[in-house]
């Protein structure tokens, strides 16, 4: 209390939290799937030409950057994911609760970051399975996680262009 006021409450976007959380869910959930079901390194067709579920590793990050780095990268993503996470949790409980534009899209991030962490620890990779293709071109498999960070991370971009934009006219 200031001046014998109530101090105002302003709720945070924290709530958001509750979609990183499912999302690192149904992530875990649907890797457990891919470990328990589908063969390694063998495609097996959803849609003829287009789609297939293909369980594979990567040790590296985005498009396998650093596979082959000797096994500190595992360290160095982890720790870069787990930052990350906690930069964007902050900036989670500094935004008002109705910045849903904001906010989710950093839940996403989060999310994905640390769904892709638990593998990264748990395994020593992060279990891929999505496999889009076209004619002979093959997109590096992905899985939950990795559509989530780049949701979230397009959505920033996105946020961000139109924040400036709105602000210009003001």
């Amino acid at each position: 209390m200031s001046n014998g006021k109530p101090a105002t409450v302003r709720p945070n976007a924290l709530i958001w939290l509750v979609l990183s959380a499912a999302i690192i869910l149904l992530d875990q959930w649907t890797k457990l799937w891919v470990l328990t079901t589908l063969p390694e390194y063998r495609p097996v067709v959803v849609i003829e030409g287009f789609w297939n579920w293909f369980r594979t590793y990567n040790k590296g990050a985005a498009f396998s950057f650093l596979s082959n780095a000797g096994g500190w990268q595992l360290w160095f993503f982890s720790l870069l994911a787990v930052a990350i996470s906690g930069l964007l949790t902050y900036w989670l409980a500094r935004t008002p609760r109705r910045e849903w534009n904001v906010a989710m899209p950093f839940a996403l991030v989060i999310g994905g970051a640390i769904g892709n962490v638990i593998d990264r620890l748990r395994f020593g990779h992060v279990v891929d399975f999505i496999q889009w293709h076209y004619r002979g071109f093959y997109w590096p498999a992905f899985n939950i996680a990795d559509t989530s960070i780049v949701m979230g991370a397009i959505l920033i971009a996105v946020g961000s262009l139109f924040a400036d934009r709105n602000k210009n006219q003001r």
